[in-house]
Formats: structure tokens, sequence, C-alpha cells
């Protein structure tokens, strides 16, 4: 016989060992602070000179017929093309750039402060003093945190890490990664570019073309003339001609 399934009642229910979970709000995945001290100079001055004389002639010629599932049909395509071409230039391209930069880019960081380093000292057998590194009496230097480099304090005891939680629920307390990022930076970025170009160019590009088919017909004919007579007469008279001057004075 099978057993009856019941739910359990309260008391029993109190009775099993649970921690409850705490709130949303009060847990969270990652805890970052951030603080960013950037200080950046950037100068990028840009000089550019282009100078170009260009002719260009494109005729461009096409003819184009097909037969495609036709029965006893003729396709004929006929391309004539007759093209004078005369260029001629007569001048010079003068590209010139000239670039005079002065960039001063100073430290516009403001610092905190030096602190000059010198041996273990104090004032009147009293406190140390600022600017000095403490040490003990075996030499052993201490940590920023005050300890030892084994962790332990200069009387030999071990540092209060705080009290160690008792209850399991104390454990989703708080943050899961903490995260403290703290950068100063200090940057000073200087490009000066400067650039000529200077061209004299001649272009020309006849183009004849003629295209039949017959495609899954029967007894049919496809022609394709393509005829292209092109006379081209290109010169050129003249310089091409680029300067750059460039001089930079940085202070970084």
């Amino acid at each position: 016989m099978e057993q009856e399934m019941r739910p359990l009642t309260d008391d029993e229910l109190m009775s099993e060992q649970a921690t409850a979970l705490p709130d949303k709000e009060v847990a969270s995945v990652l805890d970052l602070n951030a603080d960013l001290d950037l200080g950046i100079d950037a100068a990028a001055p840009i000089d550019l000179a282009v100078a170009a004389n260009a002719n260009v002639a494109a005729p461009i010629d096409a003819a184009a017929s097909a037969n495609i599932l036709s029965y006893g049909s003729d396709a004929q395509a006929l391309a004539d093309q007759g093209v004078m071409i005369e260029q001629g230039i007569v001048a010079d391209a003068n590209a010139e750039s000239t670039q005079d930069s002065t960039i001063d880019q100073g430290n516009d960081t403001v610092d905190g402060g030096t602190s000059e380093s010198s041996g273990a000292g104090t004032v009147d057998g009293g406190s140390p003093v600022a600017g000095t590194t403490t040490g003990t009496a075996d030499g052993g230097a201490l940590l920023p945190d005050g300890t030892l480099p084994d962790g332990t304090l200069p009387d030999g005891t071990l540092p209060d890490v705080g009290a160690v939680p008792v209850d399991p629920a104390a454990a989703l307390d708080g943050d899961l990664l903490n995260v403290n990022v703290d950068l100063a930076a200090d940057a000073d970025i200087a490009a000066p570019i400067n650039g000529a170009v200077a061209a004299n160019a001649n272009v020309a590009a006849p183009i004849d073309a003629a295209v039949a088919a017959n495609i899954g017909s029967i007894d049919s004919q496809a022609y394709a003339v393509a005829e292209q007579d092109a006379i081209i007469s290109q010169h050129i008279e003249g310089q091409a001609n680029a300067s750059a001057d460039q001089q930079s004075n940085l202070e970084q």
C-alpha cells in the first residue's frame, strides 16, 4: 500500500535548520571605488598641401543580346565605338607646406609634496620624525601597516584582524569583490604632422563590349560584334613639385 504524502506542519518547518538569506539590497557582488587623477596634454598640429592637374576621359560603349528558352530566334549584338581623345596639360603643380610648431607641455599636475628619505630618527627621543623610516632594534623595517615582514607586530603578537563571524549568514554580508583603484597619470602627447602632395595626370579608358547568348534554344543564332577605334593623344608639359618644411620645438 502506497504511503500517503502529506505536507509538513508549521512546527515541523520551524524545527528544520535553516538560515535566512540577507536582503537583496544589502548584498552586492562588486564594490568598485575608482579614484582617477589624469592630466593629459595633447597637441597634434597638422599641415597638408595638395596640388594636382588632371585630365580624365572614359567613353564606354556596350551592347548585349540574348535568347533564353526561345525557338527559332536570332540574337545579335553590335557595338561600334570610335574615339579620338587628345589631352594636354601645360601647367605646373606645386605644393608647399611649411609648419613651425612650438609646443610647451609642462607638468600641470599639482603634487602633494615630496618626502625626504632619511634614516630612522626621533625628536627628543619621542615620536618618529615625519618622512623617516621606522625600524626595530634588530634592524627589521616595519611595513606601512605597522607589522613586520613575517606578519607579526614588533612585540611578537599577531595583529587584530577583527572578530570571526559566528553566524554563517554573516558570510553573505558585504561585497563579494571589493576593488579600490587609485590612479594618477600625467601624459604629454605631441604629434606634429606635415605633408605635401603634387601630381600631374592624364587618364583615358575607352571601353567597348558586345555580348550575345543562346540558352536552351533550338535552331538559334547569336552574333556579337564589337569594334573599337581609339586614337588617344596625351601629353604633359609641366612639373610636379612638392615641398614640405617642418620645424618643431617640443618641451614636455
